[in-house]
């Protein structure tokens, strides 16, 4: 039995609570009131995304280690096994929640994507291993967080904003950083490490890459044309 579950059943019944009463806290406006599960479910979704002393400072958690660079396996500094644990309580809860109240035909892709996130990080919250490798993929959160801005506003019928025009700039700018060039970092180094990671372990990174890559280049060519080409 490994703590880190306790960790992640938490994290799974906090984000069940604050999806249920986030209604009373963010109202939807007129424009939102016929999805109401839908704007909740954004805005749980960036509140894990900017949990503070998290995600946004990942990339400082590696300024402050600069060994996890070298050695993503043993090597992760004090807490990054909670949050691993909270994130995947998070992508548990999202995942039922979308099971719950979307019909399959349009939530089947992040069903797939939460699945090989949860089994991944499952992986390093289990074996305390790969903790490292598990937070260099939880930069892509700094990202989601105007990946859901942009989704919060488009159900808010602000499209036409300068506000939304300068969130979808950032959106792409982040998501270039953060998401495409993050996992292709990943898949160099789980390439260039091989020897050092069992094969079933090595077999599950390498599927998990070859799935996330495709779908992410796939999502930035969709947000590309939907912001600045249609």
């Amino acid at each position: 039995f490994s703590p880190g579950l306790l960790v992640v059943a938490g994290s799974f019944a906090a984000f069940r609570l604050l999806n249920r009463g986030l209604e009373r806290l963010v109202p939807p406006p007129p424009s939102a009131r016929r999805n109401r599960w839908k704007w909740r479910n954004i805005w749980t979704s960036l509140a894990h995304s900017a949990l503070p002393d998290t995600h946004n400072l990942s990339p400082y958690r590696f300024y402050l280690h600069p060994e996890m660079s070298n050695d993503l396996v043993g090597t992760h500094p004090p807490g990054a096994h909670s949050l691993v644990a909270v994130s995947v309580g998070y992508f548990l809860e999202d995942f039922v929640d979308m099971l719950c109240n979307q019909k399959l035909h349009q939530s089947w892709e992040l069903l797939f994507h939460h699945s090989v996130v949860i089994i991944c990080f499952g992986i390093a919250v289990l074996l305390h291993q790969y903790v490292g490798f598990a937070l260099v993929a939880l930069l892509v959160e700094i990202n989601s967080i105007f990946l859901h801005l942009r989704q919060i506003l488009l159900m808010a019928n602000l499209v036409h904003t300068t506000c939304y025009r300068l969130n979808s700039l950032i959106n792409l700018g982040t998501y270039v950083v953060f998401r495409i060039a993050t996992l292709a970092w990943m898949t160099r180094w789980l390439f260039l490490n091989r020897q050092n990671v069992p094969p079933a372990t090595y077999a599950v990174g390498t599927v998990g890459m070859a799935i996330m890559t495709p779908m992410n280049i796939i999502l930035f060519y969709r947000l590309l044309r939907s912001d600045f080409f249609k």
